[in-house]
């Protein structure tokens, strides 16, 4: 409806926004000055102990100066009440002492047919609660009782009673509710047979369902009957019941939030119940449907970041991708979720029951993420040891996060997976050991094995000294490389992520480097992470310098061959041992495939001598290749001339 002239600004003359604020809020009395109407509070948008939220009475606005959140008094009513423009006017309109306007005709019967259908509600949840005190009703309240619902919490919630013939449809028509409200309101259902209108609760626990303000607009029952046809039953949608945008509990949970609680989604009315009997008041649950849109909007008009408090069995879980997936597309800055999955088969009333308030809160504040929900989803149960599977992950995790609309809310997705990508493959398996049977003569093997082979310590000592050494100046190149051309990281990146760096600076640099947008300057990442002393430390090396990309900055071609070599070196060098370690298990219990697979190993060392000499590029290189030579390669050699020595010589013909 459309207001007069002047009605606006006379409702703003006769009430001050102080006095409207007031209401929500604690004033700082130390900042505030209300001689000027200068007020200062902490801010009931958001979470805050200090007064950064700012009322002028002369100019008739608030703004915070930590949210931004600012406004008129109405635009407060309807962000701290939760209704439309339309509400917030008559709210204040009622306080100001001003009358409304009188509406257009069919405006008028719409909300006149509202009021009436609100109040024929408000009459069936007094009665349903009066049959709450009943004989009949006997059995619901001891019901009541083992859930932990004493009388007082009963009254608190409003909690009723329908018997199994019903009776409210009678009750109400006696009172001289017409039979067709009763009706249109969800109470009764006409019969498909053309019978008599019947009552649509029967021999069920009722719970009233409340708007956030606090009209009663429709009705939640649980069946005694273990054998009903559903369990649950919720009113139907009327002209005061849309369960895609009503949530159980709203009112109170709103209040709650308000004060600083954490807003908790749970699955039902006994969960959010016995949530709010803990202490945990800002609870609040879906009606007969699953998260939807408009839940989520009423939700984060509340909190940024609601906690979905799922039970915890395989529909739990079902329930909680469903709500992620309603999510994403509608994700901004600082509006999320997290959720907090119960233990197996319990639901948060089990928890609370058997292990009290201090193990909820627990769960509560141990809440995951929703990126790490999406790749639980993806990863779970699933191997990823080939290039093609690890392919469809990564096609998988793009499509996932692709409804995403805020591009730079989606990059941190982006990167936040790619991390995780990190943790799950850096952690390669180790070399292959069999437990082979005690054979025939291997107490001399071993004593032949000790004298001719290198020693542990010796082994240990080459691992420390040489090829330690050669790992990190590969590492330092391919960094080098990588800082130089940023361009190269985005093609490398399957092999940067797998790539374990044992020096800590390195690993570092590397985790800056996966972080930045494909192509973007690394170096103010790296400076902001206090990372440029070991980025400087890396390219004062003249070896460094002479053999990494530093030669050539930006060319992406120099930068791509010299990625090549270092990673080619990088892998050949730490399979090495795995190949040796598994040719000396093999040689010991006479496996046939010694030949090849030793063959194999000398060749990689072979290959890796070869590289060392700069074979592959133009780079100058004088990086201790005596070390690999020297160590991995003699081994080989010791165990190819021992498969000589242990090999019987053929009769001569």
């Amino acid at each position: 409806m459309s207001l007069p002239p002047g009605f606006l600004d006379e409702l703003r003359t006769r009430l001050s926004i102080s006095d409207v604020v007031g209401r929500k809020v604690m004033w700082d009395t130390r900042k505030s000055n209300p001689g000027k109407g200068d007020m200062w509070a902490p801010c009931p948008f958001h979470q805050e102990k200090s007064a950064s939220f700012h009322v002028d009475d002369r100019k008739g606005f608030y703004y915070c100066f930590g949210c931004h959140a600012k406004g008129d008094a109405i635009s407060f009513v309807r962000e701290t009440e939760n209704v439309g423009f339309m509400e917030a006017v008559e709210i204040l309109a009622g306080e100001a002492g001003l009358t409304m306007p009188a509406r257009d005709r069919r405006a008028q019967e719409k909300a006149d047919a509202r009021t009436e259908l609100a109040d024929v509600m408000e009459q069936a949840v007094q009665h349903l609660k009066l049959n709450l005190r009943t004989a009949a009703a006997a059995e619901a309240r001891a019901y009541l009782a083992r859930r932990g619902l004493d009388e007082a919490a009963c009254a608190h919630w409003d909690i009723g009673f329908a018997p199994d013939h019903g009776g409210t449809l009678k009750a109400l028509t006696d009172k001289g509710v017409p039979q067709a409200k009763v009706i249109e309101a969800g109470l009764a259902a006409e019969s498909d047979r053309g019978g008599a209108p019947y009552d649509r609760f029967r021999g069920r626990i009722i719970f009233p369902i409340r708007n956030a303000r606090g009209r009663a607009i429709a009705l939640g029952g649980r069946a005694m009957d273990p054998n009903a046809r559903a369990k649950y039953l919720n009113s139907p949608e009327t002209p005061l019941f849309d369960k895609s945008r009503t949530l159980y509990n709203i009112g109170p949970a709103r209040t709650a939030a308000g004060k600083g609680q954490t807003l908790v989604v749970a699955e039902g009315y006994m969960d959010v119940i016995a949530l709010s009997q803990a202490g945990f008041e800002a609870a609040v649950a879906p009606l007969g449907t699953a998260v939807t849109e408009h839940h989520l909007a009423l939700l984060w008009r509340i909190s940024d970041e609601p906690v979905i408090a799922l039970d915890g069995d395989t529909a739990g879980l079902r329930a909680a991708m469903r709500t992620m997936d309603v999510a994403l597309p509608l994700l901004q800055s600082g509006k999320s979720l997290r959720f907090a999955l119960m233990p197996a088969g319990q639901d948060p009333d089990d928890v609370l029951k058997q292990q009290g308030k201090e193990a909820m809160q627990g769960i509560l504040d141990a809440a995951v993420p929703m990126v790490q929900l999406l790749w639980q989803r993806e990863t779970e149960g699933k191997t990823f040891d080939s290039p093609e599977r690890r392919a469809a992950l990564d096609k998988a995790l793009r499509d996932r996060i692709a409804p995403i609309q805020d591009p730079d809310l989606r990059g941190h997705y982006d990167q936040a997976l790619k991390d995780l990508k990190w943790q799950l493959f850096r952690k390669r398996p180790q070399p292959r050991r069999q437990n082979r049977p005690f054979q025939k003569g291997q107490r001399a093997q071993d004593a032949w094995h000790r004298e001719m082979a290198p020693s542990a310590s010796n082994r240990s000592s080459a691992l420390a000294t040489g090829a330690a050494r050669d790992d990190h100046l590969r590492e330092a190149v391919i960094l080098a490389t990588l800082i130089a051309t940023p361009a190269a990281i985005d093609p490398f990146m399957p092999q940067i992520e797998a790539m374990d760096c044992a020096d800590s600076d390195h690993a570092a640099l590397r985790a800056v480097l996966l972080r930045i947008e494909p192509g973007a300057d690394p170096n103010p990442a790296i400076a902001a992470a206090g990372l440029s002393p070991a980025q400087e430390r890396i390219a004062a090396q003249p070896l460094i310098r002479l053999s990494s990309g530093l030669r050539k900055p930006g060319d992406l071609d120099f930068a791509t061959a010299c990625l090549s070599e270092a990673f080619a070196k990088l892998t050949t060098a730490r399979a090495l041992p795995g190949e040796i370690a598994e040719a000396e298990a093999d040689l010991d219990a006479g496996d046939e495939s010694l030949t090849w697979r030793l063959s194999q190993a000398t060749s990689a060392a072979e290959r890796a001598r070869i590289i060392k000499q700069g074979a592959a590029t133009e780079m100058v290189v004088a990086d201790n290749g005596a070390a690999l030579d020297s160590d991995e390669l003699r081994a080989a050699r010791a165990l190819w001339d021992r498969l000589v020595i242990a090999k019987p010589k053929s009769d001569p013909k």
